[in-house]
């Protein structure tokens, strides 16, 4: 039931983050506008310039994307969970103030494509809030499509190919248009309202100056030539049926003639050139405009330019451009809105937008053009491109290489996993055939006898040893005071000596510690590592341990790596998970070689020093386990030669039961190796 809540949640997540930023990719700059209606909202748009709202704009729409992308295929679960609750954790705060002062009227989380209100973008962020404090909390309950060695695929081609999206969308215009003003809508259609709809009220208020005066004037009392446009606004009135369209105006500079109506009524074609503030339009394509207004000239076809900039910024760009077309004052947030380019390029027919061109691809007056009416050529004519198509177009180069990516990983992993199970047959094959890995009982002693106990003891079990050679290695792990002493009482061909810890640093101002190199100049040839109580007491995490284990090695030691579960971990069925993270931690970094000189000790730690002792059948599943993801990570004759051995309160009572497996190994003992005869009754168990 876990599994399945997680996932659901997983899909819901992923799908909105997935749709949310795509729609933003696809218009970078509406996403720009919004941002700076926020920045307006908290006064703070002096302080941010336009370049830094755009690149938030499309990095904001990459992070989402991205994240959702990754989160539907379960890409770096752990790091991708937290980064989406955290984006939560700051993106519903931010709604919640949305909905109580609404500065705003939409937060712009869907583009134009779906517009929700205030109130209901501060909830449906609540929900994915709680979803994604789910997957943070349970991530590896998420199913992986894409294993581990190919992740970077997805990870570097959904970011390629977001980037490409808002670059396209920035440098051409928006690849899906979600705006009132798309091609194939009748602007003045747009703007009806149904006669029992109720009527809204919206006003436009021209600010002009003259004599250094400055007043404000409606469309009802718009003063003579004398005056000099400042700036319009456009606002509504009171509130009711709200068509499509309902900003839309076009007035002439010139006499101030409200022209919208007898424009937009006109049948056959119209240029509007649309710039929101010509002191900021690019002027690259300035032939190409002039070009096109000659051959308006010739046909007869209306060509205005549309614009929110006060007189002074349309003389400036006639004396610069040699512009001779005329000019209507529209609002600034309407222009912006019909088309994301400065300047752009809109073709009506009969009042319906069938062309948008941005700057960057205005399109040529050559000689086909030149010679041919709009009525007889492809440019005055719908284009064909259309939504089913430009989905299709997507998916092409999206999603299908995702897809096969996903069906070519799995197939691949199904491979994998039969060849393993193939080498672990092989490896009980050669079981059977007696070629058997290393037999180890190692004791640990932990923080016990003193000096001269310790001497005694390893006195003792060395005289038992030689008298009655063990069938099987030993090892005896003392604390860093008995190492040198140790010694030199026992022989090491039958006894091996070991450190039950050492530090992860080389050398230096480590008052207390004790370097690998030191516990080598001992004569000991093992240490322990990674035992359950230093991760626990002493916080010993993988990298620590990992820093360890290198200099271990270098120094020319073996190292008993311990690994186990909680009894919390083994009650949730996680233990294969825990075990497996501990060795990717820190001992699958090494090399073949290196690895080969790694003990693996199995210590479930629910069972270490309480009475309580895995059952052997439990004990052989995980080790059987272990031992598989030691063949999948360096092969089977690796995974043959390693020995595992188990750690959780052996006793000579269970340890034929359990030596008796076939993935088992030996035992790390602990507490029962502090009697000459309980560990030799446990070493015995091999004969």
């Amino acid at each position: 039931m876990k599994k399945l809540v997680v996932n659901i949640a997983r899909c819901v997540v992923a799908i909105v983050l997935i749709l949310s930023g795509f729609v933003k990719a696809v218009d970078p700059l509406g996403t720009q506008y919004k941002i700076a209606d926020y920045l307006e909202a908290l006064h703070l748009s002096s302080y941010v310039i336009e370049p830094v709202m755009l690149g938030a704009s499309v990095l904001l729409s990459a992070v989402e994307f991205m994240l959702g992308t990754f989160l539907l295929l379960a890409i770096r679960r752990r790091v991708v969970s937290l980064l989406t609750l955290l984006l939560f954790l700051v993106m519903t705060p931010i709604t919640l103030w949305l909905a109580l002062a609404d500065p705003i009227s939409d937060c712009g989380c869907f583009g134009d494509a779906i517009v929700l209100t205030n109130w209901q973008t501060f909830w449906k962020n609540v929900i994915l809030l709680a979803l994604s404090a789910i997957l943070w909390r349970w991530p590896l309950e998420m199913v992986r499509f894409v294993s581990k060695n190919n992740q970077w695929i997805v990870i570097n081609y959904t970011a390629v190919f977001i980037l490409v999206v808002s670059g396209w969308s920035l440098y051409d215009l928006p690849y899906f248009d979600f705006r009132p003003y798309h091609i194939g809508v009748n602007i003045r259609q747009g703007m009806e309202i149904p006669d029992d709809a109720e009527q809204p009220q919206f006003e436009t208020t021209f600010i002009m100056e003259k004599n250094g005066e400055r007043r404000e004037f409606t469309t009802d009392n718009y003063p003579d030539s004398t005056w000099t446009f400042v700036d319009s606004k456009t606002v509504q009135l009171s509130e009711g049926y709200q068509p499509p369209i309902h900003d839309f105006s076009m007035t002439r500079v010139s006499d101030g003639e409200d022209i919208t109506d007898s424009l937009l009524s006109l049948q056959g074609y119209v240029f509007l050139l649309v710039s929101p503030q010509l002191s900021k339009a690019s002027a690259g394509q300035i032939d190409r405009i002039d070009q096109l207004y000659e051959y308006c000239q010739e046909y007869d076809y209306p060509f205005y330019g549309l614009t929110a900039s006060g007189e002074r910024d349309i003389q400036r760009w006639r004396y610069a451009t040699g512009a001779e077309y005329p000019f209507c004052h529209t609002d600034e947030t309407t222009l912006k809105t019909v088309i994301r380019s400065n300047p752009g390029l809109l073709l009506l027919k009969d009042g319906t937008i069938i062309r948008k061109w941005s700057h960057n691809g205005l399109p040529e007056v050559d000689e086909t053009l030149d010679d041919t009416p709009l009525e007889q050529h492809q440019l005055g004519q719908m284009p064909e491109d259309s939504i089913p198509a430009k989905i299709l177009i997507i998916l092409l180069w999206y999603v299908l290489p995702l897809t096969l990516l996903v069906i070519a990983d799995r197939f691949w992993a199904w491979t994998s996993w039969l060849k393993n199970k193939k080498k672990l047959n092989n490896i009980q094959l050669l079981k059977r055939n007696n070629k058997m890995r290393k037999k180890i009982v190692a004791g640990n002693w932990k923080m016990n006898l003193n000096l001269q106990e310790g001497i005694a003891l390893a006195k003792e079990l060395n005289d038992a040893l030689k008298a009655d050679k063990p069938n099987c290695g030993v090892v005896i792990c003392t604390p860093f005071i008995h190492l040198a002493s140790v010694a030199g009482v026992i022989d090491q061909n039958v006894i091996g000596l070991g450190a039950e810890n050492c530090a992860d640093k080389e050398k230096g101002a480590f008052t207390g510690e004790v370097s690998a190199e030191m516990v080598k100049s001992t004569g000991a040839q093992y240490v322990i590592l990674g035992h359950s109580e230093r991760r626990e007491y002493y916080k010993e995490t993988p990298d620590i341990l990992k820093e360890k284990v290198l200099l271990a090695l270098k120094n020319g030691l073996k190292v008993i790596f311990c690994i186990g579960e909680t009894l919390a971990e083994r009650e949730a069925n996680k233990q294969n998970e825990v075990v497996k993270a501990e060795l990717e931690g820190s001992v699958f970094n090494l090399s073949e070689a290196d690895f080969r000189n790694i003990i693996i000790a199995y210590e479930p730690i629910w069972a270490i020093g309480t009475g309580k002792t895995a059952t052997a059948e439990q004990a052989e599943e995980i080790h059987a386990y272990i031992r598989s993801i030691v063949a999948e990570k360096y092969g089977q004759a690796v995974a043959e030669d390693t020995s595992i051995l188990y750690g959780g309160s052996c006793k000579a009572s269970n340890a034929p039961e359990l030596f008796a497996k076939p993935d088992i190994d030996g035992g790390l003992i602990g507490g029962a190796s502090l009697k000459c005869a309980d560990f030799k009754g446990i070493i015995d168990a091999w004969k």
